[in-house]
């Protein structure tokens, strides 16, 4: 019916105010299935009945005041042949009905997803609903949602919170996305989200030089008597590349002997090979019968938070500005500079995916390099004395100059 006005622009012809009970249908002789309806109010609307899918159906056109009698009844025409030929206009709206709100869908989708991810991204998670997808598209159904509305829901996100803020709400809201198209809510195909693009993110990888790490010894070493926990966790952390949370978060249970065998990672469970250093750090922790915990503090009776040690310990070192998840970038850059393979590194690392790796491509530049000048030298030396670039050819330094 909205199509059919809307495509014969019609004007409004004077006011509609008033209603009051259905008092009596006058029907057209003209046009069978054509009426008008009128109140005791004095207030009449243009009707259509037809029927549709074996029912006979009343279809509202207009207030009288609105519509001219030729208008509707054109409108009306329209509307029994769109009968006539199998369309029925409530259907239409039958099926939207199915389609749930936002907000609704948002709480369904919450209640049945969130229980399969890990408390961190939970709590993480949670933040960013309340914050940015609780009220984002109030009032639409699901599939009213566009790929307008949804740019225009991240610029202000991306305002309001930031960048990164922006970026990990729209993932969260694509992720809602594909669930209802794989729950049949939605068609297939029909995400508003794929074609947004996410704010470029700041690189802030640091790479410790060998001087670097030598201070930074230096400077642990001075709270060894101390903070003996939580130098061996810095320890740790420098020796193995694993993320903090993995070594704070470390379970005796884990420990197998000359590996760890992490129940909960990042990305998964995963194995982290321990070198002879490593391994005679973690001999050397006390255990403690009632925490199953490796570094369990026993001053706060809770896990070990190395932060504050960090902070001192960095600032001694003269590192300043270096996070701890940099001990984990140097880690795989030293790694790359020793030519070990991407997969290899990723491996040690416990990237699911060897582009995650890619990034320490570059550092591996010095092995390149050496390789190309020894074979330049060879191929000089092939060329013999008389065609050196030592000598005086076309190619001489100060010809070229």
């Amino acid at each position: 019916m909205a199509e059919e006005i809307g495509s014969m622009k019609i004007v409004a012809i004077g006011r509609t105010d008033g209603d009051s009970q259905l008092r009596q249908t006058s029907w057209s002789k003209q046009l069978p299935g054509f009426g008008i309806r009128h109140y005791a109010s004095g207030r009449k609307i243009y009707i259509v009945q037809a029927a549709m899918q074996g029912r006979t159906r009343t279809v509202t056109i207009g207030n009288a005041k609105v519509l001219s009698k030729a208008r509707a009844m054109d409108v009306a025409r329209r509307v029994l042949l769109r009968a006539q030929v199998g369309k029925n206009p409530a259907e239409k709206r039958k099926q939207r009905r199915k389609v749930p709100l936002y907000s609704d869908f948002l709480e369904t989708y919450w209640h049945k997803v969130a229980p399969s991810w890990k408390p961190s991204t939970q709590t993480t998670h949670g933040l960013y609903r309340q914050n940015y997808l609780q009220s984002a598209f109030a009032g639409l159904f699901l599939d009213q949602i566009d790929e307008a509305q949804v740019q225009e829901w991240f610029n202000r996100v991306t305002d309001f919170g930031g960048p990164g803020a922006a970026n990990r709400s729209y993932e969260i809201l694509r992720a809602l996305m594909n669930k209802a198209e794989e729950w049949g809510i939605k068609a297939e195909g029909s995400n508003p989200c794929t074609a947004i693009r996410v704010n470029r993110r700041r690189k802030c990888e640091r790479f410790l030089s060998d001087q670097e790490f030598q201070r930074l010894g230096e400077a642990i070493n001075k709270h060894r008597n101390s903070h003996p926990l939580h130098c061996a966790a810095l320890y740790l952390l420098m020796l193995t590349g694993c993320r903090k949370s993995e070594i704070t978060g470390l379970l005796w249970s884990e420990v197998k002997g000359r590996r760890l065998r992490l129940t909960d990672s990042k990305t998964g469970p995963r194995t982290v090979w321990l070198g002879e250093a490593a391994w005679t750090i973690l001999q050397c922790l006390p255990r403690h019968k009632s925490h199953p915990e490796v570094f369990w503090n026993p001053r706060t009776r809770r896990p070990l938070v190395v932060d504050e040690c960090w902070k001192d310990v960095r600032a001694e070192a003269q590192l300043p500005g270096v996070r701890l998840h940099d001990l984990r970038h140097s880690f795989a850059s030293h790694a790359a500079a020793r030519s070990e393979t991407l997969p290899m590194i990723g491996k040690l690392l416990g990237h699911r995916h060897v582009t995650t790796t890619a990034r320490y491509a570059h550092l591996d530049d010095g092995p390149v390099i050496e390789a190309g000048q020894r074979i330049g030298d060879l191929i000089e030396e092939m060329m013999g004395d008389s065609l050196s670039l030592n000598h005086n050819t076309m190619c001489d330094s100060e010809a070229v100059l």
